[in-house]
C-alpha cells in the first residue's frame, strides 16, 4: 500500500503513528493541514469544511479527507479543541524549503495539552493552569503540580490515608490535566474523583513512575540537593510530571527551577466539600467568582497577583509567625491612604510578568511580550521609591528586589515602540540599535534616492548629460550612456552590453548598491530575526531573576488588595495565636454584608474555646440566619489564616488546623446516593480526619431520615465532638431538635445559643441576633408564610400541630423508638394500614408540602 503513496504522505503517516492520542496539525506552507480521522474530526469541532486532494480517484472511500487552518491564525482553532479535551501535536519544516532536496524535513515540535498551554489566549488571566501526576500505591501517595506558563512547581506527599489527601489536594490546585499512575488508576474513588468531580482531562502514567529515572529527572532540573526525600513517594511523582511536561514541551524548562514541597503543619487542609460549602472562590448556584469571599477581597491589578489571592485563600497558613508577617504588611498599606493608591495605580500598568517571561523561555514571545516584559519590570523600581521607610520585613523584601534594570534598558532600546506580530517579517528593532539594520532598512525605504543620486555623482563626473542608470530583471542594474557619448566614459566604467545606440556600464560603486538593494528587505528581516532572538534569549537567561520579580510585584498586588478591602469594608486586624481560643467581637459575613444592599447586616459575636465552650447548640427558625452566622465564624478564621483583616470589630483567633462544614442538603443522582447517605459520608469523613484543634461546621445534621433516627445520630455526633476524650473539637451546632438543647447542663463544654424572632401582627420578624439559651419554637407555619404557602395549607397545617402538641406522650424508651399507634383507639386493620402506609414513605424523595398532604389524609382515617 505504502508503494502508491507520496512521499509527503509516508512522512505524514510516520509522524502520525508516534501520536496517535493526538490531532496532528502538519505544516504545509501556510496552512496546518489534518487528514484521515484528524480531518474529520477537526472539521466537526471547528467548522472547517472537509475537502480532499484526491478528486481524480472515482471512488471517494479512497480519497483522503483533508482540512486545514491558516498557520498565521491558528491559535484560535487550537484554543477551541483545547476547551474541548483534545490533544494537538503541532508538526513543523525543520529545514528551509528553498535549500531542502527533495521531501523538506518535518517533525514534532510541541504536544499542546489542556495542563501545558503557554499562550495568553488559552489561558485566564487571575487563574493558575496546573497539570499533576498523581502516585498511589496502598495507603500512602503523593501529587505534585506545575503550571507550565509561569514555571510553578509543587508537591505533597502523604504516608496514611493518601486517597482522602490527594482529594483535597486535586480540590485545591484543580488541575485541567492528570498523569496517574497504575495504583491512582486502580483507586475507584479517586480516579472518578478526578474525571468526573473535578472534570480532568486523565493519561495513563504507568510506565512514568520509574525510581530512578524519577530521581535522576529531579536531580537535572532542581539540583542534586532538592527538598524531596529520595526514597519517599514525592520524588516518584515529580519525576513522572518532570517527564511528562518534557515530552510534550520539546524544549528548554530552565523557568521551572524551583521546587516547593508542601510539608505537614505549613498549609490549612481544605476538603472540597468546604471549598464549596463556603463559597471561597466561586458561589454554589452558578459556579461564578461573584458571590464568593474570592470576589470580596480580589481589589488586585495584576494578573500574578490574582493568582497568588485565590492560593492564599485556597491555602490559610498554620504559623501565626507567618500571619503576622503578612498581616504587618497589610497594615502598613491599611494606615497609608495616600501611598496605598498611588501603589495600585501603577500596579494597573503591569501585565503577567510570570508568563511573558515562561514565553521568553519557551522561545515563543514575539516582539511585543518583550516590550512589555521591558516596561512591566521597569514599574518595580517606581515602587519601591514609594515602599522607602516602611517597617514590615515583607514590604522591606520587595523594595530590595533586583530591578532588571540592564534587561529593561535593553528592551527599551531593542524593540521599538509598535512592533509587528510576526518575528521574521522585520519592524521589529528601534532604530540606533544595529548600525547595519539601519544600514539596510536606509536601502529598503530610500533604494530609488540612492539610485538617482548615484547617477547624478555619474553626470557630473563624465560630463555625460544623457547618461542614466536603469535595471531590467535580465542585466540588474546598469549605466546607459549615448554611443556618441562613448569617449567621455571614465576609465573605470565596465562594459556590461552594447545596443544599436547606446552602451550600457557598471562600475563597482554600482555593483555594490545593487547588491545591498536587491537582497536588502531579506537580509534585514533576517538580521532582525537574529538580533531580535539575541535579545530574547537575553530574556531567558535571567529567568531566576525575573520571577523573583514577578513574586514581588505580586505579593505587594495582594497586600495592596487586603488593604485596601479592610478600608473600605471596615475590617480590623485580628489577633492570631495558638491559644485555642475564637473570640470574634460584633463579626459579620463578608460575601452577604458586600451583597446586601437595601439593608445593614446585623453582626454577632462568636466565642470557642476548648474548655467549657467548645461546642455551641445553635436553634432557631428556617431563613433566620443560623448558616450564614456559622459560614461567617468559618470565613474570619480563615481570612485570619491567610493574614488579611476581618469584618469584625475585634478578633482572636487560635489558629485551627483544619475546617470543616457539613451545610445544605443535596443527592448524589449519578453516584446513587441519597441526600441522606451523602450526609452521613460527609460527617464520616469529618470524624475520620477532624482533631481537637479542628473547627466544625454542622448544619441540621440528621434531616434526610426519620425524626427519631436523625435526632439520635445528631445526639451521637455531638457527644463525640464535645467529647475531649474522643474528639473535643470547636463546634458549630445548627439544628431544628430542639430536644438537644437539654445537653447543654448535662455534656461538658456545651453552650445553647439561639437566632432571636419575633412575632409581630401574625408574621414572623426576624431580628438576626445571636443570643443565649435555647429557641422558644421553630415557627416553621410561620416561615412557611413568609415562602408564600397558600393560607389553606397554612392553616391546616396549624390544626395539624395543635393536634400533635395535645396529644398524650409517653417517655418510655419504647416509646421513644416507634410511635404507639395503639392508644389511637383504631381497629387492628386500619393501624396495619396507616403503620404500612409510613413505612412505605421514602423520606428522602417526600417535600414538605407532600409530607403535610399524607399527614392530613392519616389524620382523616385517625377521625373516621
Amino acid at each position: 500500500m505504502s508503494n502508491n503513496m507520496t512521499p509527503m504522505k509516508i512522512q505524514y503517516n510516520e509522524l502520525k503513528s508516534n501520536y496517535p492520542d493526538c490531532l496532528l496539525f502538519f505544516r504545509l506552507g501556510d496552512f496546518y493541514e489534518m487528514f484521515n480521522d484528524d480531518a474529520r474530526l477537526a472539521s466537526k469541532e471547528l467548522d472547517i469544511t472537509l475537502t480532499t486532494r484526491d478528486r481524480n480517484i472515482e471512488n471517494p472511500d479512497e480519497r483522503t479527507p483533508m482540512c486545514g487552518v491558516p498557520y498565521h491564525s491558528c491559535e484560535a482553532y487550537i484554543a477551541r479543541l483545547i476547551a474541548k479535551g483534545y490533544k494537538v501535536a503541532i508538526c513543523e519544516q525543520t529545514e528551509d524549503p528553498a535549500q531542502a532536496k527533495g521531501l523538506v524535513r518535518r517533525d514534532v515540535v510541541r504536544v499542546i495539552t489542556p495542563g501545558t498551554v503557554t499562550e495568553s489566549s488559552m489561558l485566564e488571566e487571575g487563574k493558575s493552569n496546573y497539570v499533576c501526576a498523581v502516585f498511589l500505591e496502598g495507603s500512602s501517595g503523593a501529587v505534585a503540580f506545575c503550571d507550565v506558563s509561569t514555571g510553578e512547581f509543587c508537591v505533597s506527599g502523604f504516608e496514611e490515608n493518601a486517597p482522602s489527601h490527594l482529594q483535597n489536594e486535586l480540590s485545591r490546585f484543580l488541575p485541567r490535566e492528570a498523569v496517574l499512575s497504575k495504583g491512582a488508576q486502580d483507586c475507584g474513588s479517586l480516579r472518578d474523583f478526578i474525571g468526573t468531580a473535578l472534570g480532568c482531562l486523565t493519561q495513563d502514567g504507568s510506565g512514568r513512575f520509574d525510581p530512578n529515572s524519577a530521581r535522576e529527572r529531579v536531580a537535572a532540573q532542581f539540583g542534586a540537593e532538592s527538598a524531596l526525600p529520595p526514597d519517599g513517594t514525592e520524588i516518584l511523582a515529580a519525576g513522572a510530571l518532570l517527564g511528562y511536561i518534557e515530552e510534550t514541551q520539546k524544549t528548554n524548562l530552565s523557568h521551572i527551577n524551583t521546587l516547593d514541597l508542601f510539608s505537614a503543619g505549613r498549609y490549612m487542609e481544605l476538603d472540597i466539600t468546604t471549598r464549596r460549602g463556603l463559597e471561597l472562590t466561586e458561589n454554589g448556584r452558578t459556579g461564578e467568582k461573584r458571590g464568593s469571599l474570592l470576589w470580596v477581597l480580589d481589589r488586585t491589578k495584576t494578573p500574578m497577583g490574582g493568582r497568588l489571592l485565590r492560593a492564599w485563600i485556597e491555602r490559610p497558613l498554620l504559623s501565626p509567625v507567618a500571619i503576622s508577617r503578612r498581616a504587618c504588611a497589610v497594615q502598613e498599606l491599611f494606615s497609608d491612604n495616600v501611598t496605598r493608591p498611588e501603589l495600585m495605580q501603577i500596579l494597573s500598568g503591569v501585565g503577567d510578568v510570570a508568563r511573558l517571561a515562561g514565553r521568553a523561555v519557551y522561545g515563543t514571545a514575539n516582539a511585543r511580550d518583550l516590550l512589555s516584559l521591558g516596561r512591566y519590570c521597569a514599574a518595580l523600581p517606581k515602587l519601591a521609591q514609594l515602599l522607602e521607610g516602611k517597617q514590615s520585613a515583607r514590604l522591606r523584601a520587595i523594595a530590595e528586589t533586583d530591578p532588571l534594570t540592564a534587561l529593561t534598558n535593553l528592551t527599551q532600546r531593542a524593540i521599538c515602540d509598535d512592533p509587528p506580530f510576526s518575528v521574521r517579517d522585520g519592524g521589529l528593532l528601534r532604530a540606533g540599535f544595529s548600525e547595519e539594520a539601519d544600514y539596510l532598512r536606509d536601502l529598503c525605504e530610500n533604494g530609488a534616492a540612492k539610485v538617482a543620486a548615484l547617477e547624478e555623482r555619474e553626470k557630473a563626473r563624465s560630463g555625460i548629460k544623457k547618461l542614466k542608470v536603469g535595471y531590467n530583471k535580465v542585466f540588474g542594474y546598469y549605466i546607459d550612456v549615448p554611443r556618441a557619448a562613448g569617449d567621455s566614459v571614465p576609465e573605470d566604467y565596465i562594459r556590461k552590453q552594447t545596443l544599436v545606440s547606446n552602451e550600457r556600464f557598471f562600475t563597482q560603486e554600482l555593483k555594490e548598491l545593487e547588491s545591498d538593494l536587491l537582497g536588502a528587505r531579506e537580509r534585514l528581516n533576517a538580521l532582525e530575526f537574529r538580533l531580535f532572538d539575541e535579545v530574547r534569549a537575553r530574556a531567558a537567561s535571567e529567568i531566576t531573576r525575573i520571577q523573583a520579580l514577578a513574586e514581588a510585584i505580586a505579593e505587594l498586588d495582594v497586600y495592596c488588595s487586603l488593604a485596601d478591602v479592610a478600608v473600605r469594608n471596615g475590617y480590623t486586624r485580628p489577633e492570631v495565636d495558638l491559644s485555642g481560643t475564637i473570640d470574634i467581637k460584633a463579626g459579620r459575613h463578608p460575601v452577604v454584608e458586600r451583597a446586601q444592599t437595601e439593608s445593614l447586616f446585623v453582626p454577632n459575636d462568636t466565642f470557642l474555646n476548648s474548655a467549657q465552650d467548645r461546642v455551641a447548640i445553635i436553634t432557631g427558625p428556617n431563613m433566620a440566619g443560623k448558616s450564614t452566622y456559622m459560614r461567617q465564624t468559618a470565613l474570619i478564621v480563615l481570612m485570619a489564616q491567610m493574614g488579611s483583616f476581618v469584618p469584625c470589630k475585634s478578633a482572636v483567633i487560635g489558629v485551627v488546623d483544619r475546617v470543616f462544614t457539613r451545610i445544605g442538603a443535596s443527592d448524589d443522582l449519578a453516584g446513587g446516593r441519597s441526600t441522606f447517605m451523602v450526609e452521613m459520608t460527609e460527617v464520616a469523613d469529618i470524624l475520620r480526619n477532624a482533631t481537637k484543634s479542628s473547627l466544625l461546621i454542622l448544619d441540621e445534621l440528621g434531616r434526610g431520615t426519620s425524626t427519631f433516627d436523625g435526632m439520635a445520630i445528631a445526639r451521637a455526633v455531638l457527644e463525640y465532638c464535645a467529647d475531649r476524650r474522643r474528639l473535643g473539637a470547636k463546634t458549630l451546632f445548627a439544628t431544628h431538635y430542639h430536644e438537644l438543647s437539654a445537653l447543654e447542663g448535662s455534656l461538658e463544654g456545651v453552650r445553647n445559643y439561639n437566632i432571636s424572632a419575633k412575632k409581630s401582627g401574625g408574621s414572623l420578624v426576624f431580628l438576626r441576633k445571636i443570643v443565649p439559651g435555647a429557641a422558644s419554637g421553630s415557627y416553621g407555619i410561620e416561615v412557611a408564610k413568609l415562602a408564600g404557602v397558600p393560607d389553606s395549607i397554612l392553616t391546616r397545617a396549624r390544626a395539624a400541630l395543635k393536634d400533635l402538641e395535645s396529644a398524650p406522650k409517653d417517655s418510655s424508651p419504647a416509646a421513644a423508638q416507634e410511635p404507639d399507634f395503639g392508644q389511637m383507639s383504631l381497629t387492628d386493620a386500619r393501624e396495619g394500614e396507616i403503620v404500612r402506609r409510613l413505612n412505605a414513605l421514602s423520606l428522602d424523595v417526600t417535600t414538605p408540602l407532600e409530607a403535610l398532604g399524607i399527614l392530613y389524609e392519616l389524620k382523616k382515617k385517625v377521625e373516621l
